[in-house]
């Protein structure tokens, strides 16, 4: 499929992501089940964002004889092929010379990468791999130059943490899903399944926590509460069809997804059993394996978007000014925005969706 990126002016575009590994399905209550929450008898605006850092592209001739590496996430995740296809365009334009290594959500590859960025001599490097509790190792092996994280924190040697602002991300997402509900069901509702990746640590908690804040300003409590850990296609289509079969009659089904990848995993579980209309989904990203999804499926609430196809107009200048010794906030965060059927058009351009 063909598309290509159309910019709204004055919108500053905006962006995703993430990522990671899976394991099993786990169940919790949280809340008696079977009755639904009481909407308030009014909303609070959706507080402003803090912290955003704007597109900048690279300043042609600023990374001249420097070189930079990037462990990339894994480039058969489109999410992750996007940020990478950003940066490489970035560094290019600085006229830096960039070395990249495709770490393949895996965290014993991603110290690989950093063993051979440091081979290799890199003046400093962007680290999007997986595993946040493999992160002290990949910097200990890795070079001791400049490292700005992309996503999902690397400590102790990031400089930098650019990419989502994973809270206000999830409470964007949850607040849309809450006020969908409202309005088309009164807040009732069978099962809240959050499908989640608990390997990429702080991330996850905060993005699907801020997915519940979100959902609860308008809908009130969560209750019959329901965690996945799966946050890639073929997993989250496995467990998923485990957890429809563990509820038949139910018809109500929100799922909120840290990524794309849970949501259409779980879509494509529910079509296998004939239950798509069951579901009633957001997800985070809107990268390209979404976005026929996101404008034709009405029951696709709504996306937060990170438009990973513009990481490396954060990333890229603020690695070279680090490497220059010059100061770069300590948290770069995407603008975030929801989108939907109605407005992602503005946005790109969806040639054969």
């Amino acid at each position: 499929m063909q598309r290509s990126r159309k910019w709204s002016l004055g919108a500053g575009a905006l962006i995703v992501a993430a990522c990671m590994a899976v394991a099993g399905c786990a169940a919790d209550a949280a809340g008696s089940g079977g009755g639904s929450g009481k909407p308030p008898a009014s909303l609070a605006p959706i507080p402003p964002e803090e912290g955003v850092a704007p597109f900048r592209a690279a300043e042609p001739g600023s990374g001249k004889g420097l070189k930079l590496g990037l462990i990339a996430l894994g480039d058969s995740v489109p999410f992750g092929k996007s940020v990478t296809d950003s940066v490489r365009e970035q560094a290019e334009a600085a006229g830096a010379e960039l070395v990249v290594c495709d770490a393949q959500l895996d965290a014993a590859k991603a110290l690989d990468c950093a063993r051979n960025l440091k081979s290799q001599g890199v003046d400093g490097y962007l680290n999007f791999q997986a595993d946040a509790k493999a992160a002290p190792s990949i910097c200990e092996a890795g070079p001791q130059v400049p490292v700005v994280a992309i996503d999902i924190v690397q400590p102790p040697c990031q400089k930098a943490f650019m990419g989502a602002n994973n809270e206000y991300a999830g409470y964007l997402a949850g607040r849309a899903l809450g006020e969908y509900f409202q309005r088309k069901f009164d807040c009732e509702y069978d099962v809240y399944v959050s499908m989640e990746s608990h390997s990429s640590g702080e991330l996850n908690g905060a993005r699907m926590g801020g997915y519940r804040k979100g959902f609860e300003e308008v809908c009130g409590e969560v209750h019959d509460l329901r965690t996945i850990d799966a946050d890639r296609i073929d997993k989250a289509r496995t467990v998923f069809t485990d957890v429809l079969t563990s509820m038949p009659g139910r018809n109500k089904v929100i799922v909120a997804g840290i990524n794309d990848d849970a949501v259409l995993g779980a879509l494509a579980a529910a079509r296998t059993q004939g239950r798509e209309g069951d579901l009633h989904v957001s997800a985070q990203g809107a990268d390209p394996s979404a976005w026929c999804q996101i404008k034709n499926n009405p029951q696709w609430v709504g996306d937060t978007a990170y438009f990973p196809e513009r990481y490396g107009e954060i990333g890229v200048p603020a690695l070279i000014d680090l490497i220059k010794g010059n100061s770069t906030p300590e948290n770069l965060y995407v603008k975030h925005e929801i989108v939907n059927a109605g407005n992602i058009d503005d946005h790109y351009q969806l040639t054969e969706c």
